[in-house]
């Protein structure tokens, strides 16, 4: 088939297969993010290249590579996907609003201060809404939205993630999460009420896992403080963060939605000193064309006012919010 055929056509999920490769960079890669096999991602894209008439891969050492017409469908193919969300929308705009089943993926910390808070009002609003909670990180979290298998995601922005204006997404931004300096409540610095990062620059750190949101924007921070930390231990529970700090293993920068509100023994929890003070931003997202959906407004409503209750000084919050924080 040639590509300007009046029957042109192609599998729309053949274009997500395609998609995922271009996010992760090989077909290993892809394939175990969609378990599948490399050779079936292979086979999946091959398909869409006849369905399309255009070679969509080309060799790169002992690799493949995207070529240039392949980037012009995917462009082209987030306008389409959007469109017909948009067109999914409408249709289920005939039914009843305030009913339904939303599946929403997200990280521990935001399941205890942003999702738990609002199931209440969502219950007594909205009867027939059903919400699914999937513990999920990015970019995994994308992935499952691309595919269908979560209706929204509540993530951080990180390097590598979807930009601000990505046309595969409606975004609402919630909340910005500062970073708190966690150290021995014996260190020399403990008694200042903000803490100049630079003055920790000799300490030993403990950061999480490579890749993780939170250890690029502790990174970040540094590294805007003038020196790059000198990593002792990567830890991605935050149980297992406060152990070490409160053994006087090392230093770590936390989110405040991490810190339970009662005082934890052997810990000063202090803020960063300065006018750009580091956070994570918080955000929603739902596939472009969904954002009128009868069944996903309600909840994103919820969800922007869990936020900004947050933010109130009267919720009575201190550097934290309700309850202990095991994971991310």
């Amino acid at each position: 088939m040639k590509p300007h055929s009046y029957s042109f056509t192609f599998d729309f999920r053949r274009l997500r297969v395609l998609r995922e490769f271009q996010e992760r960079g090989t077909l290993a890669a892809a394939a175990k993010a969609l378990n599948l096999t490399p050779s079936a991602i292979s086979q999946q894209i091959a398909a869409l290249s006849r369905e399309v008439g255009v070679p969509l891969l080309e060799p790169l050492g002992r690799g493949v590579r995207l070529t240039p017409q392949a980037d012009l469908l995917l462009d082209h193919g987030s306008v389409m996907e959007a469109q017909m969300e948009r067109a999914h929308t409408d249709l289920a705009a005939f039914t009843e609003g305030k009913a339904g089943h939303v599946t929403l993926g997200t990280f521990s910390t935001a399941i205890i201060a942003l999702v738990a808070p609002m199931f209440e009002r969502l219950r007594r609003d909205c009867p027939m809404l059903r919400l699914s909670v999937k513990e999920t990180e990015p970019p995994e979290c994308f992935t499952q939205l691309d595919n269908g298998d979560l209706d929204l995601v509540v993530t951080v922005d990180y390097r590598n993630g979807p930009h601000r204006n990505d046309p595969r997404y409606h975004r609402v931004d919630l909340m910005k999460d500062p970073l708190l300096v966690a150290m021995p409540a014996h260190h020399p610095l403990a008694g200042r009420k903000a803490i100049d990062l630079l003055a920790l620059a000799n300490e030993d750190w403990i950061i999480g896992a490579i890749r993780d949101p939170c250890q690029e924007v502790s990174l970040t921070a540094c590294t805007m403080a003038g020196f790059n930390p000198g990593i002792q231990h990567r830890v991605n529970d935050w149980v297992s963060v406060f152990a070490l700090v409160a053994a006087g293993c090392g230093v770590a920068l936390v989110p405040r939605l991490a810190v339970p509100p009662a005082p934890l023994s052997g810990i000063a929890f202090r803020p960063v000193a300065g006018p750009q003070r580091p956070g994570r931003n918080i955000y929603a997202a739902i596939r472009a064309g969904a954002e009128r959906s009868p069944h996903l407004v309600p909840v994103l409503a919820e969800l922007s006012a869990a936020a900004k209750a947050l933010a109130t000084p009267s919720a009575g919050r201190g550097p934290g919010s309700p309850g202990s924080r095991p994971r991310r």
